[in-house]
């Protein structure tokens, strides 16, 4: 192709400036930040290529703006930077001339400043400094003056990432409907230039990718990060021994804690003695640190800066703030010097980045955040100190904890409050709070905590199942289930457990609490390629309590289950679902009518629908019912590949409908099976 000439400060080529930042880009995106170790690996040591901008249909389409969202720990922040790696590389998307890796903790510091993109761009990315100012405002006026909107056919092609949108502090309404266009030359404030250039009013053929958060044990990790096969296997076989940790393992920093833990344990303890629990683990982690540190700073410098760090995490986790500035520090109680030498201490706990203008602190990860907060409840509750109003405790519940009537009733509180979360957000906070009150953790932290009675934690535990029966969210119930674990009650896991290995279980006769034991079970298996509902009961109550394993398997097999209209209204909100994994769904030979249907085509018309296979033989549908499927297929065609119709009631029009719905081109459809004409390839 043709290389676009940038004709200021002096005539060069854009890949002359591309080469330039690619180069400046290899040495800070070569290794994975875990834990901001010193021993960090290089980052193409352990992830794979990535093309985040290629239709999953596979035909063109042209895409401007990519979001990626997952929970907090999923590892999107690395994904990002292997992404920037493999361009600076040279190993993928060389049609991007620049690219411009923004984090919004970057973005927070500048708040009511006003610049231009360009000195936005050298504020935030210092490898772009062989970019002059005068190169970077041609490059931006040539693409704010043209009329095209198109990524491919854009003269320049510039790519503009925004890791972390929930860690944002701007005041960004990308709902706002002002549509006029900023001049990319003139000083504006940063949120105001983000705003635009995520909607697109600033450089409307610039590609845009943004992470944020909504609300199987990784071996490949453990294999590389051990390079004795031996070492890594033994690791690799009792985190599988564990569903806690196996679950846990999904997120590439808890691979890092785990295997920091495991390493230093298994040299010198029998597998009895080995980290089972997550609070067991994030013990371990801390004990680890503080023995590698106190022989360098003194015992009582490292447990003063561990308590200063655990009331720093619990009040800004109150706040809701998983990065500090200076005003956050001073909030907290605590000095900005002694901040900044805790994270010379603590270097794989608490981190701190160095701006131009300021400096900003964080945990190394939210979890331990979550963990240290929960110490310093645990330290406050034993020393009677303030706890402020987390989260939001009424003045009754607040005077219950600082009089310390009860233990029992202290438990109760915290549980209350998690499940009361609109987003659970206090859910793994409540796994530490409660695992911290086992003796066995209190005794490996005797320097922050005292001993709790073993009575509480029964009548904790009795609470919980009370809790599990009241029918909660499938969400919720799946936290109560992992805080059993923590407090080691596997009761009414192993109880289903049992019913399943003997083949007894009869779901007619289960309570609510078993039923989500049900589904915890289930859902912590780790084979969910096919999910067959029959195996437990053919009804549609099974259906309804059995739906977080619908939605986590890739492949339902719901046919001759005795299904009606009504489980469509369950299952439709699956099928639109962004977290849903379902790719094939069988519903033959149900009572389903094109009432139904039409629930179900309203899942299907959703962008975020991703259902490739749909097989509806026997269901008692007509033209209507196809109507409604053509229509939902019109507006998503993108995905769903077979749809099985044999055996229903779609008449000459139903058929006609569908036929003409298949020669859209846009429809990826591939086959039709239909009740009279048998097999129809396209």
């Amino acid at each position: 192709t043709e290389d676009v000439m940038v004709p200021v400060p002096e005539l060069q080529p854009i890949t002359f400036y591309q080469q330039k930042l690619q180069s400046n880009f290899q040495d800070k995106f070569m290794c994975a930040p875990e834990g901001w170790a010193d021993d960090q690996q290089p980052l193409v040591d352990f992830y794979t290529d990535l093309d985040i901008f290629r239709h999953q249909s596979g035909r063109y389409r042209p895409i401007k703006t990519v979001l990626t969202y997952g929970i907090a720990g999923i590892g999107k922040t690395i994904l990002m930077h292997k992404f920037v790696l493999d361009w600076a590389e040279h190993r993928s998307n060389q049609d991007v001339h620049l690219l411009f890796p923004f984090t919004f903790r970057q973005l927070n510091l500048l708040t009511g400043e006003k610049f231009t993109l360009s000195e936005l761009v050298h504020e935030c990315i210092p490898e772009t400094v062989d970019i002059r100012e005068e190169a970077l405002n041609h490059i931006f006026r040539t693409l704010q003056s043209s009329g095209n909107s198109n990524y491919d056919k854009s003269r320049f092609k510039l790519l503009f990432v925004f890791d972390g949108l929930d860690e944002s502090r701007l005041l960004l309404d990308l709902r706002d409907e002002d549509v006029r266009s900023a001049d990319v030359t003139k000083s504006a404030t940063a949120d105001v230039l983000v705003r635009k250039l995520i909607n697109g009013k600033l450089l409307r053929s610039a590609r845009i990718w943004i992470t944020t958060r909504p609300a199987a044990a990784n071996q490949e990790y453990f294999r590389k990060r051990f390079r004795d096969e031996e070492q890594a296997n033994k690791i690799i076989s009792y985190i599988k021994t564990s569903r806690n940790l196996h679950i846990m393992c999904h997120i590439p920093v808890f691979c890092w804690v785990a295997a920091t833990v495991l390493e230093d344990v298994l040299k010198t303890r029998a597998a009895g003695e080995l980290p089972r629990t997550l609070t067991e683990m994030y013990t371990e982690f801390l004990v680890f640190q503080i023995d590698r540190t106190k022989e360098k700073y003194g015992s009582d410098r490292c447990f003063h800066y561990i308590r200063s760090l655990a009331k720093l995490a619990f009040q800004q986790l109150d706040k809701g703030n998983l990065i500090f500035y200076e005003t956050d520090l001073r909030q907290s109680g605590m000095d900005f010097q002694e901040a900044s030498v805790c994270s010379g201490v603590f270097t794989e706990i608490f981190k701190v980045e160095r701006r131009k203008k300021d400096k900003m602190f964080s945990f190394v990860h939210l979890s331990v955040q979550e963990f240290l907060a929960a110490i310093y409840v645990r330290m406050s509750l034993n020393s009677n100190k303030n706890l402020m109003t987390f989260p939001q405790l009424s003045l009754k519940n607040l005077q219950l904890i600082l009089n310390r009537t009860s233990s029992k009733k202290i438990h109760r509180i915290f549980i209350d409050k998690a499940l009361q979360s609109p987003n659970g957000h206090l859910d793994l906070f409540l796994r530490f709070f409660l695992g911290l009150s086992l003796q066995a953790n209190q005794n490996k932290l005797k320097d922050f905590l005292t001993s709790s009675s073993s009575e509480t934690n029964e009548h904790t535990i009795h609470y919980i199942k009370m809790k599990i029966s009241e029918n909660q969210s499938a969400e919720k119930s799946i936290n109560l289930f992992h805080c059993l674990n923590e407090l080691n009650d596997g009761s009414l896991v192993e109880e289903i457990q049992q019913y399943l290995s003997s083949g007894s279980l009869s779901t007619d006769s289960l309570s609510p609490a078993q039923w989500s034991a049900l589904v915890f079970i289930l859902l912590s298996s780790g084979d969910l390629d096919v999910f067959e509902l029959r195996k437990y009961s053919a009804s549609e109550k099974a259906l309804v309590r059995l739906l977080p394993v619908v939605r986590a398997s890739s492949r339902a097999l719901l046919n001759d289950c005795n299904l009606s209209e009504r489980s469509c209204d369950a299952l439709g909100p699956v099928l639109s679902s962004p977290t849903s994994c379902l790719r094939d769904l069988d519903l033959s030979n149900n009572d389903l009518r094109d009432s139904g249907l039409k629930v179900l085509s309203a899942g299907l018309e959703n962008p975020v629908c991703r259902l490739e296979v749909l097989r509806l033989p026997g269901c008692m549908i007509t033209k209507e019912g196809c109507s409604s499927l053509v229509s939902a297929l019109t507006i998503n065609p993108h995905h769903l590949r077979e749809l099985d119709l044999s055996y229903n009631h779609p008449g000459q029009e139903g058929m006609q409908l569908l036929s003409a719905g298949v020669q859209d081109p846009r429809w990826r459809l591939n086959l039709l099976r239909l009740e009279h004409g048998g097999e129809q390839r396209m």
